[in-house]
């Protein structure tokens, strides 16, 4: 994952774009979740606090340098902005953030079960293990810490009694992770409805992990096969 740097009218398109994407596929209710898009080592644009991600316009935008101070906007930024900031200094080819409260993620989150089992092999190969970070409130320094203490070895992370953050290179990447994610929850979730526990071997785990230096997947984690 390497950041490439598109224009400011391209990260404004990607992001009006995936927050229609966002609020269409019910990933989001009301004003819930946020995206930031990077434009420079510096720079991003991200959402505003307190609007719809399927209704903003570009004027609602806001662009912010990575301490969070405002350079271009009227609205005020995102409530989470502290967390999208710490994983730009976590990660810095990162290119955008995605946060959202999909349904059964959010569950699992809720729960406080991580998505750990070795299921389906798409999962384990593009996914790898999505852990819980534990709970603090929401737009704190606390939540961003723990966020920061988990992003390096991961590709999303389950944020305790709140949501799902994932991040890419592009906001349109982050929001298919976000969506494998969901998939994924939705998956395991009908599993344990049926009352089947049945992960893959070792071996197979081991053979799907190493297909992803064809995918160009760097972090996951492995996932159990029991």
């Amino acid at each position: 994952m390497t950041a490439k740097y598109i224009s400011d009218e391209e990260a404004v398109k990607e992001i009006l774009d995936v927050g229609k994407r966002m609020y269409a596929a019910g990933f989001t209710a009301a004003n819930d979740g946020n995206i930031s898009v990077k434009v420079s080592a510096s720079e991003i644009w991200t959402t505003p606090s307190g609007i719809s991600k399927g209704f903003m316009t570009k004027e609602m935008l806001v662009k912010t340098d990575l301490e969070g101070n405002i350079l271009e906007g009227n609205m005020k930024p995102s409530s989470e902005i502290k967390m999208h900031l710490r994983i730009y200094k976590e990660l810095p080819d990162a290119g955008a953030v995605v946060h959202a409260h999909p349904p059964v993620s959010t569950s699992f989150a809720a729960a406080g079960i991580p998505l750990d089992k070795a299921y389906l092999q798409e999962s384990v190969v593009r996914l790898g293990v999505i852990p819980v970070v534990p709970y603090a409130p929401p737009g704190t320094e606390a939540l961003a810490d723990s966020v920061g203490e988990y992003c390096h070895n991961y590709n999303g992370l389950f944020l305790e009694h709140h949501g799902v953050v994932t991040w890419s290179s592009d906001a349109v990447k982050a929001f298919y992770i976000l969506e494998s994610i969901e998939h994924d929850a939705k998956i395991n979730m009908n599993l344990r409805l049926m009352g089947i526990e049945r992960p893959m071997t070792e071996s197979q785990i081991d053979e799907l992990i190493e297909m992803r230096k064809i995918w160009g997947v760097t972090t996951g984690g492995r996932p159990k096969s029991k």
